[in-house]
């Protein structure tokens, strides 16, 4: 008897250790069966979202710019005409509201083809507090004049995807940019003996090339980030254009989302023509809320 107590003694120690040690595996199999388990989740969910990664998207809202602008026209004569501001001249309002849209389609996991409007109305009145030439007539000091800034923004590109991950693409895009625009003056009645006026009006394609990000951040948060720029000649018209935006979306219900964002152009545009010569430069600065639709199948991206 006093044999077998001493033989469990010794044998106990023994059978601890192994069930710790059991235990310990059996423990360190369900953690990472638990990781595993969490990544694949992570993995497909951020490839079968709602909002992300369809075939087509529809966006619409507000803009809300804060502008500066600078335009002169002149003839060919050698009336070379005064550089206005347009905001200190002639009275136009520095922050405005616009309409903006967008639509998207994604071609294929890397390729994806697009399309944007933007359009902004602008006019004002003020009596002028210097001289101003303008194509071909003088707008004197003290003199009430009426002015407007119609531009409509229509472009698109083509962006192709290096990096195309469920969570993460990042890639290029080439595009182009086409302004209508149209700037005029006009002596107020009862201002001079005779009313007279003027206006400059233009259409520029202005193409450009950038780079574009596109993140997961959540179930429910998205990340958009695009630069552009580009400077040519083409026929008359010399431009320079600088374009971004940053916007963060938040994913509403199934495929509807709303987008706060932060958007800037800016352009300079000289256009010679037969006769008169122009120029104008144009940025606009400012905040965006807009809806956004998403629908179609799921481009299938890979982890790997």
């Amino acid at each position: 008897m006093k044999r077998f107590f001493v033989f469990l003694i010794m044998t106990i120690p023994f059978f601890e250790a192994k069930a710790q040690i059991t235990a310990q595996n059996d423990s360190a199999q369900s953690l990472n069966s638990a990781q595993t388990s969490t990544e694949d989740f992570q993995y497909d969910a951020a490839d079968d979202l709602p909002w992300h990664a369809r075939r087509f998207k529809v966006t619409a809202g507000a803009f809300f710019p804060l502008n500066n602008t600078q335009v002169q026209v002149g003839t060919n004569n050698g009336n070379a005409g005064t550089r206005i501001d347009l905001e200190d001249d002639l009275g136009f309002s520095k922050s405005t509201s616009s309409f903006m849209g967008t639509f998207e389609w994604r071609i294929s996991r890397r390729s994806r083809l697009g399309a944007e409007y933007f359009v902004l109305n602008r006019d004002a009145s003020k009596t002028l507090e210097r001289q101003i030439e303008f194509e071909d007539n003088v707008y004197n000091i003290n003199t009430r004049v009426s002015s407007f800034f119609d531009v409509q923004i229509a472009r698109i590109y083509y962006g192709y995807a290096f990096i195309s991950k469920p969570k993460y693409e990042i890639g290029a895009l080439v595009g182009t940019h086409l302004l209508f625009g149209d700037i005029g003056l006009r002596v107020e009645a009862n201002q001079a003996s005779a009313e007279y006026k003027d206006n400059f009006a233009f259409t520029a394609p202005l193409p450009d090339v950038g780079v574009w990000g596109e993140f997961v951040l959540g179930k429910r948060i998205g990340l958009f980030v695009n630069a552009n720029y580009f400077a040519a000649k083409i026929d008359t018209i010399k431009g320079k254009i600088v374009s971004y935006n940053l916007s963060l979306l938040y994913n509403v219900y199934e495929n509807f989302s709303l987008t706060a964002g932060y958007t800037g152009l800016n352009f300079r545009i000289e256009d010679y023509e037969e006769r008169i010569n122009g120029y104008v430069k144009w940025s606009y600065n400012g905040p965006s809320i807009t809806a956004t639709y998403t629908f179609g199948n799921h481009v299938k991206l890979y982890k790997h």
